[in-house]
């Protein structure tokens, strides 16, 4: 089967795209809102985009009404926001944390989420994360005609839990995916975990 895209409605092109480049990373994104609240929402659109200097990008739709979502007008209006890399045991909040709210309702305090300060960062990270970014807002972009907001975040610090690390005599820092655990998109509503983690050096 080929499908020509150029026949499809958008809303049948992103269906097929999310069905098809999968697994995807999600980013658990945590900003302020104009208030002080926490808002918290994921994101599968989420890449890393280069190491000098530590780049990421997320990529935010609107919502349902067609106005801008929080993350992107609070990482507009105060800079900082911070990705959490969710694990397995965090999906049914994670996926909750989904839903559309009223601006300035806070996901974290409806899900009854902990929080701890995060040190580098203005704002604090969830508490049950393995792996949190501190970021800052280097740059939005909007393309297309839909106006799909792609944000940039420069890391600042990355926090990692001492449960998922191992330091080797000459001071790397290795991740253990297995222990991590986290999350990956797939499409319409499913969701995938690791099940086997194949180690393949590169050719030299």
């Amino acid at each position: 089967m080929i499908l020509d895209l150029d026949a499809l409605s958008p809303a049948q092109t992103y269906f097929q795209m999310i069905q098809t480049l999968i697994p995807r990373p999600i980013a658990w994104v945590l900003s302020e809102h104009a208030g002080g609240s926490l808002n918290l929402a994921p994101f599968s659109y989420f890449t890393a985009v280069c190491a000098e200097p530590p780049l990421v990008l997320i990529s935010v739709g609107h919502k349902p009404d067609g106005s801008l979502k929080d993350t992107r007008v609070n990482i507009e209006e105060r800079d900082d926001f911070v990705i959490h890399i969710a694990h397995r045991e965090m999906l049914e909040a994670m996926n909750a944390s989904s839903a559309t709210l009223p601006a300035g309702v806070s996901e974290v305090e409806k899900l009854g989420l902990a929080t701890v300060p995060f040190p580098g960062s203005r704002l604090p990270r969830l508490a049950a994360a393995r792996v949190a970014y501190a970021c800052k807002r280097f740059e939005i972009r909007e393309i297309g005609p839909g106006k799909q907001s792609l944000i940039i975040g420069r890391i600042t610090h990355i926090y990692l839990d001492d449960t998922i690390i191992d330091v080797s005599l000459d001071g790397r820092i290795r991740v253990d995916a297995e222990s991590l655990d986290p999350i990956a998109r797939l499409g319409a509503s499913e969701y995938a975990m690791l099940s086997e983690v194949v180690r393949l050096k590169r050719p030299a």
